[in-house]
Order: C-alpha cells, then sequence, then structure tokens
C-alpha cells in the first residue's frame, strides 16, 4: 500500500480555512476529531469489548489504526518511516514556525524557550532563515549541546540568574532584545517572558507550546503598543498534505535533519519509558516500531 504519514491537522482543500492562504487549520473534521471519533460520528477501536476514543486523528500508537483521507499524506516510499515519522509533528511544527509563521529575516537575533524537539526544530529554521544569533534557553543545560548542533549560538539558564527575571538578563545581555522569540514550552509565564524579551518596535514572539486548559496569558498592553507583536502557530503554519511530502523530499536530499532527532527507538511494549525519557529530558524523541 501506500506510505503515509497521519496528520493531526488535516487538509480538505474545500474549506474556507483550506482555501485561505493566511492558514492552515482546516475544519472539515475539526468537531469529530476534538471528540475522539471518527468523521461518521463512530469509533473504531475497542478493547476486551469495550469501544475507545480516537486521539487527534491519528491514534498511532495503535499497532493498526483508522484515519481520515484527508489525514494522512502520501509520501516517498524509500523514505524510512522510522525516521519521516517525526515529520507528522515536533520537527515539521518548530521548523514552520520560524519559516511560515514568523518568517525569520536573515541576519536577525532569534531566541527559543524550552530545547527539546520542537524547540530544536525552532533552531535549525531560524538557521536556515539566515538568523545571526540564536539564543537557546532552558533551564536543563544538559540540552545546549545539542542545540549547538542544530544551530544555536549561544544560552540562557534562567536558574543562573536567581536574582533576576529573564527579561532583565536578556536586555542585559544584548541591545534592547530579541528581533523573533518562540515559546516552545506551553507555560504561560514563559509566553510572557518571551514576548517581553522582544525588541522594542518590532520584536515578534511565537507561541508554539500548548498551555493546560484554561490556562490564561497577559502581559502589559504597553508591550503592544510599543511595537512588539504576539503570534501563534500550529503545525508550522504548514498546509499539511502539501507541504509533508516536501518536507520529506528535503530529507531525503539531505536538506533537513531528522536523523538527529532520534534519541532511542523502542518497541510498543517500552511506550512508557519512551515517556519518562521524554519528561526527564533523557530524549530529543523516541520513535515506536511495531513488530519485529
Amino acid at each position: 500500500g501506500d506510505h503515509v504519514i497521519p496528520l493531526y491537522t488535516p487538509q480538505c482543500y474545500d474549506c474556507k480555512f483550506c482555501k485561505n492562504p493566511k492558514t492552515n487549520l482546516c475544519q472539515r473534521i475539526r468537531a469529530t476529531q476534538g471528540q475522539g471519533v471518527m468523521p461518521d460520528g463512530t469509533k473504531r477501536f475497542t478493547c476486551k469489548g469495550k469501544e475507545l476514543f480516537h486521539f487527534m486523528g491519528c491514534s498511532t500508537f495503535s499497532e493498526y489504526t483508522v484515519c481520515a483521507e484527508i489525514s494522512v499524506s502520501k509520501v516517498d516510499p524509500k523514505a524510512p518511516l522510522d525516521k519521516v515519522c517525526l515529520l507528522g509533528c515536533g520537527i515539521s511544527t518548530g521548523y514552520g514556525a520560524a519559516l511560515n509563521t514568523a518568517k525569520v529575516s536573515e541576519g536577525s537575533i532569534c531566541a527559543v524557550w524550552g530545547l527539546g524537539a520542537v524547540g530544536l526544530a525552532v533552531i535549525m529554521g531560524c538557521k536556515a532563515a539566515g538568523a545571526s544569533q540564536i539564543y537557546g534557553i532552558d533551564i536543563n543545560p544538559a540540552k545546549f549541546e545539542a542545540a549547538k548542533q542544530f544551530g544555536a549560538t549561544h544560552f540562557i539558564n534562567p536558574k543562573d540568574y536567581p536574582d533576576k527575571t529573564i527579561q532583565e538578563v536578556v536586555m542585559s545581555m544584548t541591545d534592547g532584545g530579541f528581533d523573533y522569540t518562540f515559546e516552545c514550552i506551553g507555560s504561560v509565564h514563559t509566553m510572557r517572558a518571551a514576548l517581553e524579551c522582544c525588541h522594542k518596535g518590532w520584536g515578534e514572539s511565537t507561541i508554539i507550546g500548548v498551555a493546560a486548559a484554561g490556562q490564561e496569558i497577559s502581559t502589559r498592553p504597553f508591550q503592544l503598543v510599543t511595537g512588539r507583536v504576539w503570534r501563534g502557530s500550529a503545525f508550522g503554519g504548514w498546509k499539511s498534505r502539501d507541504a509533508v511530502p516536501k518536507l520529506v523530499d528535503e530529507y531525503m536530499s539531505k536538506k533537513l535533519k531528522v536523523d538527529e532527532f532520534v534519541t532511542f527507538t523502542l518497541p510498543l511494549g517500552q511506550i512508557n519509558d519512551a515517556f519518562e525519557y521524554m519528561h526527564t529530558g533523557k530524549s530529543i524523541r523516541s520513535v515506536i516500531v511495531f513488530g519485529n
């Protein structure tokens, strides 16, 4: 059969969102996907006779899954699926946030909060866009070496400055702050910090991390009145079915790093280990493989 990558952000080509070049947020199956069911309202999974909900339209921790046609992207059959599977989110999400959402300009100074897979992909995107300096900001300094391999040039561990806010640290290190910042953690506190570390007049901050349900962001209105911009990005702004095959082609032609994101390849029986490695920062990404 076809080699495909499941997409949590589908592309139907027909809804007003798909027809609008300003967004990639197809709404064709959004309601049913959010309810954990197929577009026809049914569930296709059972365990011991009990129906199970689907997850994000993909349910990729199942050995077999059922997806809507608009939620899969056909890719080059020569591409290794145990690598390019990461283009279904993580890598494409961060890489596209820099290139598509923020549209990082050549020579700019960028900063990334959170150096997991998404943050590293943002760094890779900033480097591809020609940023002159890329700051990695994380409270786990063990992540700095990997970030350097993806293109980060400077590092800040907020814990090294217990008596200062990160805003104060950044303003003392830079000439007025960053041109572009990216929040890849999902904390409303770092979202605010990332905005307020932007340069007055033109700095832009992109939120990629997903905060807990019910959380709210805040800042003083003057931060925005004086020229800073707050943006959000989902799946890197890519129109999914159009973009993913091209990203796979970039990987196959060695223009895009993917292998470097894979720290562990584990069988399904060790999936809980993979989550543990992610939470402790031991891995960038773990890939789960099925069968022998």
